[in-house]
């Protein structure tokens, strides 16, 4: 039996398309492509070149999509300091903000920061980071995202020994916090990840480059196939 089964959770998932894979020319036609497809998350994946050796979008980007969609927004913060910006992005709009715990040394507070603007709050953790770093927060936690990748690009290849981490944190926390997975989601191994008990899948070149469109990318996710 898999985790997920284990723990009575939903064969249902959340499908959370990343914008960082989009074709930032018609960033527009993505985010209206995304609703489109059934999707129930925009994912924004907010690099600034110092946490990440990237960087991709901020402020400006989501305040103009944000009124192109009812979908909640995920803002995944890949920043230094994000505690200085959970303002910032709870007024652009963002339903839902992620941190990293290496990047926030005072984690308990920004996750009181984050609850107390109206959000959701989660924490990320990269590929090395361990699961008992959220012990004294559990209590603040809606999601958590299992970086499946090494955080700062898109396109890469899915990293197995994850699965065990999901799995390990899907026990931890229980059914009622969302386990994100995001890093080299496709249809093979969306399967993977569910049954380990993730229920929210970021996904962006599987779904902005599927070759017959978004939606048909998104539909492959939730198939498997």
């Amino acid at each position: 039996m898999s985790v997920a089964s284990s723990l009575g959770l939903s064969p249902r998932v959340q499908i959370a398309p990343s914008l960082l894979a989009a074709d930032f020319g018609h960033l527009a036609d993505a985010v209206r492509a995304v609703e489109a497809s059934g999707a129930e998350v925009v994912h924004l994946d907010v690099m600034d070149g110092v946490f990440v050796p990237n960087i991709s979008y901020g402020a400006p980007v989501i305040k103009a999509v944000r009124p192109l969609t009812t979908l909640p927004f995920m803002a995944h913060l890949m920043i230094e300091a994000p505690e200085r910006y959970v303002e910032t992005f709870r007024e652009l709009g963002c339903d839902e903000i992620l941190v990293h715990e290496e990047a926030s040394p005072h984690l308990h507070r920004t996750l009181q920061m984050i609850r107390h603007s109206g959000a959701r709050a989660g924490v990320a953790l990269n590929v090395h980071t361990p699961l008992n770093v959220l012990e004294w927060v559990k209590d603040l936690l809606d999601s958590v995202l299992v970086m499946t990748v090494n955080p700062g690009f898109g396109g890469q290849a899915f990293i197995a020994e994850m699965l065990p981490k999901i799995e390990a944190a899907r026990r931890m926390l229980g059914p009622d916090v969302d386990i994100v997975v995001d890093g080299g989601i496709d249809a093979s191994t969306a399967p993977r990840v569910v049954a380990a008990g993730a229920n929210v899948l970021v996904a962006g070149t599987s779904v902005f480059a599927h070759p017959d469109g978004v939606s048909a990318g998104v539909a492959a996710l939730r198939s498997g196939g």
